[in-house]
């Protein structure tokens, strides 16, 4: 956390029921599951994603998505785009307004990793780790922040990890490490910068190796999720992030198991994916 931060987390969830949250990405994975969590809440999502068609070794795309959050209970809306266009975040922002009359929450969830040294990550990767973590991140916040600022519950909330100037996570995986520092940058700039306007700014990471395609879809991966937690519990503690009051909750650089024990949940065996392994902590921690 910032020093700061007001990290009074004390959801009501009802305060969902109605808004409207645009998310980058969340065709599947952690994504997936917070705009499904959002949905059961009410709430109405609009999906910035390119996965407008199937990817030939991972489930989902942005329809299936909207599809699943609309039998969830909430109103899904896919605009199919790349967050790192101008004008296909404008366009979002846009749709976003026309279909449900303004937006209350952001998500910025659209991340690009590749764990490569600096002598084997090739200049066009770290570019795109750049521009969709980083550039992502401020542009999508950037667009939304006018109807933010009308909103009576605004929220920022992105997935990125506290900024832990560890040189360990720096020597390990640099390009990586750089690009995830920068979405945490903007949260850190943003929740100082708004702190008076009522937006509420804040990043989210989970304590552990989370389960989802990308990690199943690595050397080794099906072996890891073992070690892992489902994307549930990062869904469940933004949920308490974001159905808690913006004026008390901003600037901090959460953990999902730091907030779910804020919001009085301390039994988290029913995320695991296996009870009995010992859990990978996730980098960056």
């Amino acid at each position: 956390m910032t020093n700061e931060s007001r990290s009074e987390i004390a959801p009501e969830i009802t305060r969902l029921k109605g808004r409207t949250v645009l998310m980058s990405g969340g065709s599947r994975g952690i994504g997936l599951a917070i705009a499904l969590a959002a949905a059961k809440a009410g709430a109405n999502v609009v999906l910035l994603s390119k996965t407008d068609k199937p990817h030939p070794s991972l489930e989902g795309t942005i329809h299936t998505a909207v599809e699943q959050i609309n039998a969830a209970g909430g109103h899904g809306l896919a605009v199919a785009g790349d967050v790192r266009e101008d004008a296909d975040v404008q366009r979002a922002v846009d749709a976003a307004v026309e279909k449900f009359g303004g937006i209350d929450i952001v998500i910025n969830n659209a991340s690009a990793i590749n764990l490569a040294k600096t002598d084997d990550l090739d200049m066009k990767r770290y570019d795109l780790m750049q521009d969709i973590n980083v550039r992502g991140t401020f542009l999508l916040s950037k667009t939304a922040l006018p109807y933010l600022r009308k909103s009576s519950h605004a929220h920022i909330l992105t997935l990125s990890p506290p900024l832990n100037l560890d040189p360990h996570w720096a020597g390990l995986h640099l390009g990586y490490t750089m690009a995830k520092y920068g979405m945490s940058l903007t949260t850190l700039g943003l929740a100082e910068e708004l702190k008076d306007e009522g937006v509420a700014v804040n990043s989210l990471w989970p304590a552990t190796l989370i389960d989802t395609a990308a990690i199943r879809a690595m050397p080794g991966g099906m072996k890891m999720i073992q070690a892992a937690r489902t994307t549930d519990i990062v869904a469940d503690a933004a949920m308490c992030i974001l159905a808690s009051d913006p004026q008390g909750v901003s600037g901090n650089f959460f953990t999902d198991v730091q907030v779910l024990e804020g919001c009085g949940i301390s039994d988290l065996e029913k995320y695991a994916v296996n009870p009995q392994a010992e859990l990978i902590e996730d980098i960056f921690l």
